[in-house]
């Protein structure tokens, strides 16, 4: 990077070395202030600087074409007294981290401590807000940025609930970089955003017609567990990683307690042990120096998926839009045609809230019929 005090003569004599791609002549004058030449005889003006954050920036200026060497001088004497006047600020913005940096140093490192589906969160910030806010500083990133890509996704074809969370994983992640005293963090940009209306609550329960079919259909498949996994899943309301990841420690027999260390919301939770339970524990096959209750068989670990066999079984009995989290749903409306109260049920499934306990809570149409013809004779209309 040759230095040398630029004129005009100067820049006029310049030529790029033969075989070079360009030549960089550096002005002693003004720092920063640059003559690049071309092989092709192409000579321009540039400015580079570091910015508030401490990245290098190359501003330019104009070709000898376009602007005389005097006026491109005192352009780069206007930038570089900007950069002057702004170095003031210079260390406390070199000490704010971009969004990339904030997740590997702060946020991973938290997720993966305390939150039990941070893969998915992981997921999430690889595929849509790194790519998008990664090179971002904290306190570059604002309220229009994310609107903007909030309805980006939406535009795409993601789903709202997809596009809704990306945002609230942004909230979050502002609310605890403020709560570390992290510089930049000081507004939250995600605040205020307006959600997508998400209309995706599927309900789909089983009917006791249903539950044969698909009881016949797992007796058969392939995955010698699945017909263990259907069954407790079905009578518990557990979910579906809850009993992957159960130990046979875990289940008090005695007392008929199932306890599983750490729910959905993070905390402890019970499950009774009912009679039809119990019934599938007695049954189930024990492997030696395995903690697990329903493990893979050849691998001796909590299955990753049964996706394959599941598929296979519900379509074999004619229920392909049945998932399984479907279970949990039925296990629900089961409790509530039974004339289980939703507090009971709430308890059951786990809920801190019992508004999430109601989407589940399903009233079949004969428990409906049964309740209007209640009312009628309640009226003692002759």
């Amino acid at each position: 990077m040759p230095s040398i005090t630029l004129d005009s003569n100067v820049v006029k004599n310049a030529v790029c070395p033969a075989g070079k791609g360009r030549l960089d002549l550096y002005d002693t004058a003004i720092s920063g202030f640059i003559l690049e030449v071309r092989p092709s005889g192409v000579k321009t003006y540039f400015l580079r600087y570091r910015d508030a954050y401490g990245k290098q920036r190359q501003q330019k200026i104009g070709d000898t074409k376009s602007i005389t060497f005097e006026q491109a001088k005192s352009v780069a004497q206007s930038l570089r007294s900007k950069v002057v006047l702004g170095e003031a600020i210079t260390t406390e913005k070199r000490s704010i981290p971009t969004i990339a940096e904030f997740v590997d140093e702060h946020y991973l490192p938290f997720i993966k401590k305390y939150k039990r589906g941070w893969k998915t969160n992981v997921s999430m910030l690889k595929n849509h807000i790194l790519p998008v806010f990664g090179h971002q500083h904290l306190d570059e990133l604002n309220h229009a940025h994310i609107m903007k890509f909030h309805y980006a996704m939406n535009e795409k074809g993601y789903a709202a609930v997809t596009a809704n969370n990306a945002v609230v994983m942004l909230r979050y992640m502002y609310n605890l970089a403020h709560k570390w005293g992290i510089s930049g963090s000081e507004k939250n940009p995600a605040l205020g955003i307006s959600y997508f209306e998400v209309n995706n609550q599927c309900e789909r329960y089983l009917t006791p017609q249903e539950v044969q079919r698909l009881n016949q259909s797992i007796q058969t498949s392939e995955n010698p567990q699945l017909k263990y996994i259907v069954a407790l899943l079905l009578f518990t309301g557990c979910r579906k990683r809850e009993l992957l990841d159960a130990k046979w420690d875990h289940f008090d027999i005695d007392r008929r307690q199932w306890r599983i260390p750490t729910s959905k919301n993070g905390k402890p939770r019970h499950i009774p042990l009912s009679d039809a339970v119990l019934d599938v524990l007695n049954q189930l096959p024990r492997f030696n120096s395995c903690p697990y209750l329903v493990p893979n068989p050849q691998t001796l670990k909590p299955f990753n998926t049964v996706y394959y066999s599941w598929n296979t079984a519900r379509c074999k009995a004619g229920l392909s839009d049945v998932r399984m989290h479907d279970l949990r749903h039925s296990f629900a409306s089961f409790l509530i045609n039974s004339g289980r109260s939703l507090y009971e049920v709430q308890n059951l499934l786990g809920h801190s809230q019992v508004a999430t306990t109601q989407r589940y809570a399903h009233l079949s149409q004969e428990t409906l019929l049964d309740a209007t013809n209640a009312a009628f004779k309640a009226t003692g209309w002759s």
